[in-house]
């Protein structure tokens, strides 16, 4: 049976003719959101009785007088001391973890999520994991994260996305949010360069080492581990699991000797998969020197033109002083000669044999041609040895 439609005949129903003297003019007042209990009582509590903020955070430059590159924050929990004590054992066992996708990912599933309030524990287990270590197991817990995309100190000059000055601040805000929640001391060092913090070389663990005040000796290696995502794993079709953009985690624990494990290892227990290096030394074995052998490079032409590249501290110069300046070679780099186009027509018109550093250089040109085919000063044949190092080799 279908209920009868409510009448419109009481008063309370009845609407008010628009012609009606008491009604006001204006529009009704809008209904204002319920605020919660906690922020009632944070509004009405004083400064000094709010809880403080437990993160610090500091910069740290990768040479003196450069541009900070290191973002350091150190979370102390309200009832632990800023300090350990000097009876306090050295805590030797470091379990040292990846940022994101290993201990958070995003919630909406972005890759690069622009709200700082955007993330989720990787998996439900994470924090209690992690508490674990510290409180029951005797572990220092660090966390040690490549952020290319943060600028700590960018050019005014320079042409950045709209959004580029509040990465950082919002970055803050996101692992202020973690290290809160996850309530135990722990240090997170963000390598926001191209420079010897970024994984997978050792600049962020020899920072960690100082800040903690430990020596070599003082570290257990047989059972600290490096956790991260980034392990160089090949796709497996029949699990669906896709190849790793990376294998930088995995080469910066093996940089600083001690075990590694990703996630999925570590906080799942999954068997390994398979990987693979970009570059691994294990393929290019040491090859012994006999008393008769110098090991070293030998002139076979008159004219020769060999290119080093690679990154600050590689061994470019090393590799010169050694092995080429006995065999009469000149020596050429843009340090030297000041500017891009000294270097190039230096080592394009010389008419000795020549040892060019292309560190700094852009890579608009290309070597063989500019150097070789197009002047006709070197034999075409004769311009392409190239020395290069893997950035992610210790220095």
């Amino acid at each position: 049976m279908v209920p009868a439609k409510p009448t419109l005949s009481s008063p309370s129903a009845t609407k008010r003719p628009a012609s009606d003297p008491d009604r006001s003019p204006l529009p009704p007042p809008l209904k204002r959101k319920a605020q919660t209990a906690i922020s009632i009582a944070n509004f009405f509590t004083p400064s000094s009785q709010k809880a403080k903020d437990r993160t610090t955070w500091t910069e740290r430059s990768p040479h003196e007088g450069s541009p900070a590159t290191l973002l350091v924050a150190k979370y102390v929990p309200e009832n632990d001391s800023a300090e350990e004590s000097e009876s306090t054992p050295t805590r030797g066992k470091i379990a040292a973890f990846d940022l994101d996708s290993t201990l958070i990912t995003s919630a909406s599933g972005k890759r690069h999520p622009d709200d700082p309030t955007d993330w989720k524990w990787w998996h439900q287990t994470v924090p209690g994991r992690l508490q674990q270590l510290y409180y029951d197991e005797g572990y220092q817990v660090i966390i040690f994260t490549n952020q290319g995309g943060l600028t700590l100190h960018p050019d005014p000059k320079a042409k950045a996305p709209k959004n580029a000055k509040n990465r950082v601040p919002a970055f803050k805000q996101k692992c202020g949010a973690v290290l809160s929640q996850l309530g135990i001391p722990i240090t997170l060092y963000a390598a926001t360069g191209k420079d010897i913090y970024r994984k997978p070389r050792p600049g962020m663990w020899t920072e960690m080492m100082n800040d903690y005040a430990l020596v070599e000796s003082d570290i257990n290696r047989e059972h600290s581990v490096f956790v991260g995502d980034a392990g160089g794993r090949t796709a497996e079709l029949k699990k669906s699991a896709p190849k790793d953009f990376s294998c930088s985690d995995r080469n910066l624990a093996h940089n600083i000797d001690i075990k590694y494990q990703t996630p999925e290892e570590f906080f799942l227990g999954e068997e390994p998969r398979n990987f693979t290096r970009d570059f691994d030394l294990s393929n290019f074995p040491f090859i012994g020197q006999t008393d008769g052998d110098a090991g070293g490079p030998e002139k076979t032409n008159d004219q020769d033109i060999i290119l080093f590249s690679g990154p600050p501290g590689a061994g470019k110069s090393t590799f010169y002083w050694k092995y080429m300046k006995p065999l009469g070679y000149e020596r050429v780099n843009q340090d030297i000669l000041k500017s891009k186009d000294n270097h190039l027509q230096t080592t394009i018109f010389e008419s000795v044999p020549l040892s060019g550093d292309l560190h700094g250089l852009d890579g608009e040109w290309t070597a063989p041609t500019d150097l070789g085919g197009q002047h006709g000063k070197v034999p075409p044949e004769a311009a392409g040895l190239f020395l290069a190092s893997d950035p992610g080799l210790p220095p």
